[in-house]
């Protein structure tokens, strides 16, 4: 064990502290109220965002809270999303409605958290304008949150503790999941790409990759308490490693993780184009257990844009990649992003996109219109495009990335298929929907016992991004 995994070690013994003085303080309110004490989380933003509130779920379970449905909780998080300006004014519409639930119910503590208490203007509103709001923190510190929320409880005085430096990787936190048999595992966190458009590097630091005993450690605990199948996280997950003392490719990681027992499916986002690696082409293709699924944003088709965007690729670039990918793994199911309208987009950039949308023929992508994020090289960019021409702009390139994800889908047509069963069918009682290895979905007659485990499935009518099915035995 190195000196950075001691120093989490010992992180992890003092929270844990706090976590048992945080069960006496819910005791203690349980025992005033007559009732369990309750807490809700409302997460925004990306899967990272999702992960981080299942540890935060984990630790307020642990103290012996009951999580429940509604906003009128006794402990209220907001685990907030900051990549588009309209996600804050989303958690301020969220304040103006929760305020008077406080009214009504003196008691209730409110937290905010995630990538907006990483922007100092914010936390400085917060704490002027919203006064009713008890607990602040940001993404590098969420590892203090028995702490924090203890300081909340037990002192009763409000805490603000929105730390500016990103620490060490600590990811030792309680972890409720939403699914038993799936789970996130951060493999690192922060970025150094700095796309002119996003202010992720800005709220999330710079790159620190977790160590690989660690990363290793986690997964085997998640696989013995029967989790099949993992899904690694980080900004850019090609560029994992670089920050270690003993450097790790992800590729060896994803070997390594993949040697796991009882381990069945692994899979990674996100990938930025610059850093895919052959090595980590060859290692999705020798490894049966990684799922043949890889995202890959393009945002956009013009070489001139993507330099303008900061991406360091070019369109020919990712082309050659991606026939690099589908040469070594031909049954890859690619998705993508793509942003329409970045500032000085032409109609000819716009057709260098859908050119590559033809080219590479995506089973889906996820499409956004440029949204101006304040702080951002972009924002003050010359030649914003007019709404109305991203709107039509958007329109055609729905159209065409459906109209080829129909056509990829129906390549697999009639081929029997393993599938992780995931639920029951909401729209068809009796059938159960699952999810194949390159992420596209399937509903199938089946019976619920079947939901965790993997199961083959006969592809036998195509829907686009979904297929119906029937199971083999």
């Amino acid at each position: 064990m190195n000196f950075g995994e001691q120093r989490n070690l010992a992180e992890e013994k003092r929270q844990a502290l706090f976590l048992s003085q945080l069960k006496e303080c819910i005791a203690d309110r349980e025992e005033a109220l007559g009732r369990r004490v309750t807490y809700h989380i409302t997460t925004m933003g990306c899967q990272m965002n999702a992960r981080d509130s299942e540890k935060l779920s984990g630790v307020l379970a642990e103290a012996g809270c009951e999580e429940t449905e509604g906003e009128d909780a006794d402990i209220l998080l907001f685990n907030t999303c900051t990549v588009r300006e309209n996600a804050n004014e989303k958690l301020y519409g969220h304040l103006g409605l929760v305020k008077h639930l406080k009214k009504e119910k003196p008691g209730m503590l409110i937290g905010i958290c995630g990538c907006m208490m990483q922007e100092a203007d914010e936390v400085v509103r917060i704490r002027e304008k919203y006064r009713f709001v008890d607990l602040v923190f940001g993404t590098h510190n969420l590892w203090k949150f028995p702490e924090l929320l203890y300081a909340c409880l037990a002192e009763g005085r409000r805490v603000i503790d929105a730390s500016e430096t990103p620490d060490v990787c600590r990811d030792s936190m309680p972890v409720r999941r939403k699914v038993p048999f799936k789970s996130g595992v951060n493999i690192m966190y922060g970025c150094n790409n700095f796309c002119t458009y996003c202010i992720v590097p800005y709220v999330r630091g710079r790159e620190r990759s977790r160590e690989p005993g660690e990363i290793l450690r986690e997964i085997r605990r998640l696989a013995d308490d029967g989790v099949k199948e993992v899904m690694l996280l980080g900004q850019n997950v090609n560029s994992y490693g670089k920050t270690l003392e003993q450097p790790v490719s992800f590729a060896d990681l994803l070997r390594r993780v993949a040697e796991v027992d009882g381990i069945e499916r692994v899979r990674f986002m996100t990938s930025h184009p610059k850093d895919l690696s052959d090595d980590l082409i060859q290692a999705i293709r020798e490894t049966p257990k990684v799922c043949r699924h890889l995202h890959l944003p393009l945002q956009s088709g013009s070489s001139r844009i993507l330099k303008q965007m900061n991406r360091r690729y070019t369109k020919e670039s990712y082309l050659a990649l991606v026939d690099r990918i589908r040469t070594a793994i031909p049954e890859i199911g690619l998705t993508t992003d793509i942003i329409v309208g970045f500032p000085g987009e032409t109609e000819e950039d716009f057709e260098e996109t859908l050119d590559v949308i033809r080219r590479c023929s995506f089973q889906s992508a996820f499409t956004f219109l440029y949204s101006r994020r304040t702080g951002t090289p972009a924002a003050a960019m010359a030649d914003q495009v007019p709404p109305d021409v991203m709107a039509d702009r958007m329109q055609r390139l729905i159209g065409l990335v459906q109209e080829l994800a129909s056509r990829a889908a129906d390549r697999d047509l009639g081929k029997t298929v393993p599938v992780l069963v995931e639920e029951k069918d909401a729209h068809a009682p009796g059938s159960l929907t699952g999810r194949l290895g390159n992420n596209l979905m399937v509903h199938f007659p089946g019976e619920e016992s079947l939901i965790g485990q993997i199961v083959d499935v006969e592809l036998t009518e195509s829907r686009g991004f979904y297929y119906m099915g029937r199971r083999r035995q």
